[in-house]
């Protein structure tokens, strides 16, 4: 979809209207969500939508969306750097450091200790050498 103009004292204004910041994130202006409501921001539908547009709207989500494995590999998907705004279980869980790490190894600085120390982890980040 194409994009659309959003001014911030209409975010201000309908920050508590569901339609108002859907239409916004349609319209690849996902930064509305900056003035959402909590209800809004603890909304997974609005959020997962946000998330697959621009993995950046994570950093609006409620606390317990960013403690949602579907919301936050779908935000990692699109910016890996996010990750830095999930929930500690969640930069400890491999399905998701797998996904970030595939786009940048370094991610590892935002994952878990014990995460960096699983075997599939560490060959991401430390592939073997190849003989020439």
């Amino acid at each position: 979809m194409e994009e659309k103009e959003y001014q911030i004292e209409d975010a201000e204004k309908h920050f508590d209207d569901r339609e108002f910041m859907l239409d916004a994130i349609n319209h690849k202006a996902s930064w509305v969500l900056a003035y959402a409501s909590d209800k809004l921001l603890a909304d997974k539908e609005l959020i997962l939508k946000a998330v697959k547009e621009d993995g950046q709207a994570l950093y609006y989500a409620s606390q317990e969306l960013r403690d949602n494995k579907e919301v936050v590999l779908e935000a990692v998907k699109n910016k890996w750097l996010i990750i830095k705004y999930a929930s500690k279980r969640l930069r400890g869980d491999k399905d998701v450091a797998m996904a970030v790490l595939s786009q940048n190894k370094d991610a590892k600085i935002y994952l878990t200790d014990e995460i960096l120390k699983d075997k599939d982890i560490d060959l991401m980040i430390n592939p073997p050498k190849v003989e020439e």
